[in-house]
């Protein structure tokens, strides 16, 4: 064969017509690229533009103006099959029937003429729980985002009675009216549970697909008594896993990716009888000033190909990158599959968890770097899910830092009522005997602009201590404000940051600040504390 005519073959592989949208009301559009692989879609993001290549071969994207997340646009059908289910709360807006049905039929007009991307995929590593999903999009690394992230057929033959139980249409060019679409702003999220239908637009940030993903498992995968979760996971040569549950930008991603350890996944699992399943096939690491002597396996993924990084600096001549750069967003982004890390699970599952651990980003300088939670207590933080922020993934977020609570650390996903997966928590760490910690990521020794943020090695200790199960072992004394237990040493962890009441230099400070976070654990934890047992809703602050 021709050399050049074998290379056309190569580039129209996957090129079809839009059969595979018919069945959506979508018609007349362009050429469909269906599955592309990795090398396929390499080609066509540096065809359109749509990103440049970095040294070593990842792809460099630039999201635009969203640089993180946008809840406040983020909408849920009000429709018949689940509308007496859905937690209807800040994170979860209420959207018309009708109005999606409109802004539906102007996306499919939209996409008239214009070349699409699909990819079937699946969420869930776990066969009886997995769902069968289909991502269209109109940007090739999108496409390439989504066969990162979500878990492909095994071969030709699954792949063709590959069935979607869901569909997520992202358009980032195609942008809402609010005054006629009934939306907060030009962009857009909006699941419809009834139609089995999650529509994207105004928005280049890749996350938004994987968080719609995610939202979807939220609703269905409690309804069969599978716990959805917001978390890491990573498993030891004992066999004994533990989970990182966390906001962004509290360190799931970083202390789940342990040279020590092996990686089930690094944001979102699932908790079944008989063990826990990563419901992804790629990781989204933040990327920004990370180090190859601190976090060495997610350094090596920003130089791989295959590897998407989002909002990352470049150097137009040489191709090469400055993970030190936020000129664009401090929410720098790779995604890359799993199998990027050399010791990663790679049938993406585990047994019952023996440890877990709740970050937060405490910027206060209040929570102790780590303290051990009883049952209730753990149940009583997981519904708080607290962090602390300063500009990070979302819009809108200003330099002050400020008080977050996410329920189940991530209200933003959670579909239903928190307290049903609370109720499958608690039942999940008694029943299994499971040893939850709190554990602070953020500053030690003081408050904001006096306080440090703990290093990355002593957090690791600590964490690594526990895992061992000496941690319990060591001088435990009991916080007077919060209730929880502080180990007095550790290792060659300094033990005046171990105590935050004494590590502060203003002592009559940190009783002040450390009653005023208190109290913001108290009035949020009154929307809970008539659906909860008694003894985790005393479990907080006293």
């Amino acid at each position: 064969m021709d050399p050049k005519s074998e290379y056309n073959l190569i580039m129209i592989s996957g090129k079809g017509n839009g059969g595979a949208l018919e069945s959506y009301g979508i018609k007349n559009v362009g050429d469909v690229y269906h599955n592309l692989p990795t090398p396929a879609l390499y080609e066509q993001v540096v065809r359109r533009r749509e990103g440049l290549i970095a040294h070593l071969g990842p792809i460099v994207a630039r999201t635009g103006h969203h640089t993180g997340r946008s809840p406040d646009d983020k909408f849920i059908v009000k429709e018949e099959s689940s509308q007496d289910k859905i937690w209807w709360s800040k994170g979860n807006k209420p959207f018309e029937v009708g109005r999606f049905d409109y802004l539906f039929n102007r996306l499919a007009a939209y996409l008239q003429g214009k070349d699409v991307y699909i990819q079937d995929c699946y969420a869930g590593t776990d066969a009886r729980y997995r769902v069968p999903i289909r991502i269209v999009t109109e940007y090739a690394w999108h496409s390439l985002f989504a066969r990162n992230m979500f878990i492909q057929p095994a071969d030709d033959d699954e792949l063709s009675q590959h069935s979607p139980e869901f569909t997520i249409f992202s358009m980032p060019r195609f942008h809402a009216t609010p005054d006629i679409d009934g939306t907060s702003s030009e962009s857009f999220i909006i699941v419809n549970f009834g139609k089995r239908i999650i529509i994207i637009g105004g928005t280049s940030y890749a996350g938004e697909i994987k968080k719609a993903v995610f939202t979807v498992l939220n609703y269905l995968l409690p309804q069969e008594s599978v716990l959805s979760m917001h978390c890491a996971a990573n498993v030891g040569p004992a066999d004994d896993v533990a989970l990182f549950f966390g906001l962004s930008g509290t360190g799931k991603t970083t202390l789940s990716t342990d040279l020590e350890r092996r990686l089930i996944g690094d944001d979102e699992h699932g908790w079944s009888a008989d063990g826990i399943f990563n419901f992804e096939g790629g990781c989204y690491a933040k990327v920004i000033r990370i180090s190859p002597e601190q976090e060495p396996q997610i350094y090596e993924c920003t130089r791989r190909f295959g590897t998407i990084l989002e909002n990352v600096a470049i150097a137009t001549q040489t191709r090469r990158l400055d993970l030190s750069d936020a000129s664009l967003t401090e929410n720098t982004r790779a995604s890359y599959p799993i199998t990027h890390i050399s010791n990663a699970v790679r049938k993406g599952t585990g047994p019952h968890p023996k440890n877990i651990f709740m970050l937060s980003y405490d910027a206060f300088g209040i929570l102790p770097p780590v303290a051990l939670l009883t049952p209730e207590q753990a149940t009583y933080y997981f519904l708080q899910g607290y962090t602390a922020r300063v500009a990070g993934t979302e819009v809108g977020l200003g330099k002050e830092p400020q008080a977050i609570f996410s329920p189940c650390f991530g209200a933003p996903f959670m579909a239903l009522p928190p307290t049903d997966y609370a109720g499958l928590f608690f039942d999940s760490i008694v029943n299994h005997k499971v040893t939850c910690w709190l554990v602070n990521t953020g500053l030690v020794g003081g408050g904001f602009e006096v306080g440090k943020r703990i290093s990355l090695p002593h957090t690791r200790e600590l964490i690594h201590t526990a895992l061992k199960g000496e941690l319990p072992g060591k001088p435990l004394g009991e916080d007077p404000v919060f209730g929880f237990r502080i180990p007095g040493e550790c290792g060659s962890v300094p033990t005046e940051i171990l105590k935050p009441a004494e590590s502060w230099e203003d002592k009559d400070a940190y009783a002040r600040e450390a009653k005023k976070l208190a109290a913001k654990f108290v009035e949020n934890f009154k929307q809970f504390a008539g659906d909860v047992p008694r003894a985790v809703a005393e479990s907080g602050p006293r």
